[in-house]
């Protein structure tokens, strides 16, 4: 089997539109968390979200501003990033085996949102590219035409875990041969009326902290009420490590390790024995132990139950060396990006392998007996001696999928 090395990152998220301010914001606490101002807020029960500072006239035209739905604009962005920063410089032949694997929930939310509003109470003509924005292989799609990549380009839609499974099978691509580059990662964009009264109504949502919105997302935490919403996109480019090491590329990490397995037992409830295993199968394909583990970016979404369930499933697969490694959730910070959740969380798992620290978990503010491992509060640690990072996520569904990614 080949290996397979990290050699580019990008990332539009609700903390930063670059890798370095990005991983800045994480480790000094800064929550992208805010109260909605759009027009729709006065309708919302809940009025708290992660939105991105993201401008798109800032970084397309006029006609793509209006052709591009705002996930697949944040995609090509982030995708460019990660291009730029690889410095990779394909000849035909190369793009041939080259793809595009990108993870969405529901990459038209806002396309589909403004339609609805077009026909049943403005009685108006809807967009006439509204089925190309809409459709959730628009991201991926179109990064493949921006950088003609002619290998395969697909769409993954596993809820949180999809961004991911789209790494984790472009790991397994580049590994077995089928392909030398992926770009991969994930897109979201659903910080709409209909997308908020529907997750509210779901009974998952966070609520506003009345002190300081910005700490509404508590994972682990005892007085945590859900998660806050957020949208963003991230994209990382893996390539064979021969060919990579080469040309003389920058390396990130390698990723050594991937799984993705099903609960089947249930649409909403974790499962401590399918967590658990898929973080097992993760560690077998690593060929590594639990005690190789220096880090764990946990799914942790700062509901009652999925934090409880993440815990009892870390505690199964480290036993006791589950109290010894530090994990935390980003998302107290960024928020959940859904289908993005995964790539964003990822590349904060590369970078601190690159930075020596961890980020913390934000808003930690109440001990829970039942969430008692060392979920770094409040305080990011530096200095530290990481060398390989175990990422999870887990998704409504029951698809689980782990990453593992080590010092090259």
């Amino acid at each position: 089997m080949r290996r397979v090395a990290v050699t580019g990152l990008g990332i539009i998220s609700p903390v930063g539109n670059n890798v370095t301010d990005f991983f800045n914001n994480l480790m000094s606490g800064q929550s992208g968390v805010r109260r909605v101002t759009e027009d729709f807020a006065e309708k919302l029960s809940i009025k708290i979200a992660a939105p991105a500072d993201f401008n798109p006239s800032d970084y397309f035209p006029k006609k793509q501003v209006w052709s591009l739905e705002r996930s697949t604009q944040m995609a090509l962005s982030a995708a460019s990033q990660a291009w730029n920063d690889s410095g990779l410089s394909l000849d035909e032949s190369e793009k041939k085996r080259t793809g595009t694997y990108i993870g969405t929930g529901m990459a038209g939310a806002h396309t589909l949102a403004e339609a609805h509003i077009s026909v049943y109470i403005k009685d108006a003509r809807v967009n006439p590219l509204s089925v190309t924005k809409i459709m959730s292989n628009a991201p991926a799609s179109h990064i493949s035409i921006l950088y003609k990549l002619e290998g395969p380009c697909l769409t993954f839609s596993t809820a949180c875990s999809a961004s991911s499974v789209a790494i984790g099978e472009a790991y397994h691509h580049i590994r077995t041969g089928f392909v030398d580059i992926m770009l991969a990662g994930g897109t979201e964009s659903m910080i709409t009326m209909v997308s908020m009264k529907c997750w509210g109504s779901l009974g998952v949502l966070a609520l506003e902290d009345p002190d300081d919105p910005s700490t509404s997302c508590r994972p682990f935490s005892k007085d945590r009420t859900g998660f806050v919403l957020g949208e963003g996109a991230a994209v990382i480019i893996l390539e064979e490590m021969e060919r990579a090491k080469k040309r003389g590329a920058k390396i990130y990490g390698e990723i050594i390790g991937y799984s993705s397995t099903c609960d089947a037992c249930h649409i909403t409830s974790p499962s401590v024995d399918g967590q658990a295993r898929s973080m097992h199968l993760a560690l077998d394909e690593a060929r590594i132990s639990p005690d190789d583990i220096d880090y764990i970016n946990a799914h942790g979404t700062a509901t009652i139950v999925n934090d409880s369930v993440e815990t009892q499933a870390i505690k199964k697969v480290f036993s006791k060396k589950a109290y010894k490694i530090p994990i935390s959730s980003t998302k107290s910070m960024h928020g959940h990006l859904l289908g993005a959740a995964g790539a964003v969380e990822f590349i904060a798992s590369v970078l601190s392998i690159k930075h020596k620290s961890v980020p913390p978990t934000a808003n930690l503010r109440v001990p829970d007996p039942e969430c008692d491992l060392d979920y770094v509060p409040n305080i990011g640690r530096t200095g530290l001696d990481i060398k390989t990072v175990m990422s999870n996520s887990f998704a409504f569904g029951g698809t689980n999928a782990v990453l593992i990614v080590r010092e090259a």
